[in-house]
């Protein structure tokens, strides 16, 4: 009895900490920071695209360049991380309990996050440390510190630590064993030593394992699920304007979700449809400078250009093919 009342209370205690931190603070900060991030630097990468795609085409490569992973196997391994079941569970979730006015802000934060993570992954690239074997690093928790100074060492310890609990694929493998288990009866236990399995031959080839395997994944699975939703979204054609229409209206208007069964404020609106775009394309978390500040390059910002179209991948192209499938089949 004691153990369940424990259970409980450290469920209460985590609700109520999520209700904070993923509320109004989480918009403030994401949008708030991203937009003054943009206006800071006068959109000026987005100007760039071209030669975005020119350093993933690799023109610019140089092997002398310090680093492990190309431009292409940098985005595709810090997409390999934010692609998945995070497109769909969280798009359905952001539309069942936001309303399809949800999509319209996870859209905004999807193109404000481009010039947050462009900053983050170049920060990732101008402050990296070399590990032991002489090949550099990068990522929030070497940046903080050289870039603040020794002051803030504590915070980058706190971002490492909270990385290994939140940041890991623990809800793809959750979710993944969950649906095999009650879709299929596949036991979670064989469907986690699966994933361990596979992800442990992956890691355990060093990131340059990672950036290979990713570079093969990452885009023969986004093609795949976006042609499939395509063929659905191409079937259920005559909804996408009606679909399209109240995605706009119900993002400042508010609206009845769950066929109508609950009602939710504009506010609610924006959490949900921000809440869900955080946690599906990771800008502002600081887990994709991870890879990219593996780049070969020395060149921060030809790595930060790289990096800004993540989020759009993810967000604007990915989860809107999504929720145009949810919302024009009915499922």
């Amino acid at each position: 009895m004691k153990r369940v009342h424990l259970v409980e209370v450290l469920e209460e205690v985590t609700t109520q900490l999520v209700e904070i931190v993923w509320g109004l603070p989480l918009v403030v900060l994401l949008i708030g920071s991203g937009v003054f991030l943009a206006l800071r630097i006068q959109f000026l990468p987005l100007l760039h695209l071209r030669h975005t795609f020119d350093l993933l085409r690799g023109r610019y490569d140089d092997p002398k360049d310090p680093g492990e992973l190309s431009h292409f196997q940098a985005l595709t391994s810090a997409l390999s991380a934010t692609l998945g079941l995070g497109n769909i569970a969280g798009v359905a979730i952001a539309v069942s309990v936001g309303g399809p006015g949800a999509i319209f802000w996870m859209w905004i934060a999807g193109l404000v996050g481009m010039a947050t993570k462009f900053f983050t992954c170049t920060l990732a690239c101008l402050y990296r440390v070399p590990n032991a074997e002489g090949v550099p690093q990068g990522g929030p928790m070497y940046f903080i510190e050289a870039g603040l100074g020794p002051r803030f060492k504590p915070l980058g310890i706190m971002f490492a630590a909270c990385g290994m609990i939140g940041c890991l694929g623990i809800f793809q493998a959750n979710q993944l064993a969950g649906l095999l288990d009650a879709d299929y009866g596949v036991p979670r236990i064989a469907t986690g030593s699966i994933c361990v399995l596979g992800v442990g031959a992956v890691i355990l080839g060093g990131i340059s394992r990672v950036g290979k395997v990713s570079a093969r994944v990452v885009p023969a699975m986004t093609l795949l699920y976006l042609g499939t939703a395509a063929l659905v979204m191409f079937q259920n054609a005559a909804e996408l304007p009606a679909l399209l229409e109240s995605i706009i209206t119900h993002a400042f208007t508010g609206g009845a979700v769950l066929g109508g069964a609950a009602h939710v404020t504009v506010r609610e609106v924006i959490v949900t449809g921000i809440r869900r775009a955080a946690f599906s394309n990771e800008a502002g978390i600081g887990t994709a400078a991870l890879a990219h500040g593996a780049a070969k390059t020395k060149e921060p910002v030809r790595e930060g250009l790289v990096a800004m179209i993540g989020p759009f991948i993810d967000t604007n192209v990915v989860c809107t093919m999504t929720a145009c499938v949810i919302l024009a089949s009915g499922v």
